[in-house]
């Protein structure tokens, strides 16, 4: 087990065959077996793949906004690089990337239930998922337009100077500031849909 859990990539791995195992013995064990031909389990497929890399990306960017933001004053100055260097280009790959994701399964997700157009232009009775779309695509659209490239330039992928790298870190921070403030209203659409609310 040690040698599994060291690795971070065996880990996933082995979560997915737990996944895998434990579905086929309960669907063994109920008859509700996975019917793979069906366009409801490939619907629900897809909301979880949705929910996996919302997860990934809410909670990288609270992680960032409720953890490293707020601790950088606290790091002495010859500790700083290990975050600018290797911290934070590591998890801002997995932030974008999984903001795509959270977008492009959740367009597909739309479109796989006929509601992507109705979300979209705000009609009833998908009035809070479309919200949620809205705030979603504008918080993707922060993410890869204006944080990935000013996080370059704040943490010396991009060379520039003194005062445009601390311009651009100060508005990477606004930025990821402003979608934290917009990820409260997109979660609670996110659920108002399913739930009945608005």
């Amino acid at each position: 087990m040690g040698a599994i859990l060291q690795s971070l990539s065996r880990t996933v791995i082995a979560g997915i065959v737990v996944l895998v195992v434990i579905v086929l013995i309960v669907g063994q064990a109920t008859g509700a077996g996975i019917d793979l031909s069906s366009h409801a389990w490939w619907a629900f497929f897809m909301r979880w793949l949705h929910v996996l890399s919302g997860v990934m990306w809410i909670g990288l960017l609270w992680y960032f906004n409720f953890v490293q933001t707020p601790s950088m004053p606290k790091i002495p100055d010859d500790q700083k690089p290990a975050i600018s260097k290797v911290i934070a280009p590591s998890a801002l790959f997995w932030f974008r990337w999984a903001a795509l994701a959270t977008v492009v399964t959740g367009l597909i997700l739309g479109a796989m239930n006929q509601y992507l157009v109705q979300a979209l232009s705000l009609q009833r009775p998908f009035t809070a998922i479309g919200l949620g779309m809205w705030f979603g695509l504008v918080m993707a659209f922060n993410v890869w337009f204006i944080i990935w490239p000013n996080q370059k330039k704040a943490l010396g992928m991009v060379q520039v100077a003194a005062e445009e790298k601390a311009a651009a870190a100060r508005k990477a921070m606004l930025t990821s500031r402003l979608n934290t403030l917009l990820s409260i209203p997109l979660l609670y659409f996110m659920v108002a849909q399913q739930n009945g609310g608005l």
